[in-house]
């Protein structure tokens, strides 16, 4: 296998688990806040739900350095 090879790999990988761990965070967030609507109240991110946050910075920011090194490698 070759390096590209392996980095694709890993790229759909962490792709599949930034897509699952973004709808987990829209589950608790209802319909209405995505347009501005009812439940605009600031609130601190606690328990579960920060550490959905914190995993989705993680893997965005792994993507991202996973794309600019096989933009670089090829």
């Amino acid at each position: 296998m070759s390096i590209s090879t392996i980095l694709s790999v890993v790229q759909i990988i962490i792709s599949v688990i930034l897509v699952t761990v973004v709808l987990l965070q829209q589950i608790g967030g209802g319909l209405g806040s995505a347009f501005g609507g009812a439940g605009t109240s600031y609130h601190t991110k606690r328990g579960f739900e920060k550490t959905l946050f914190t995993i989705t910075i993680i893997f965005g920011t792994l993507f991202v350095l996973s794309t600019l090194l096989a933009l670089l490698i090829r």
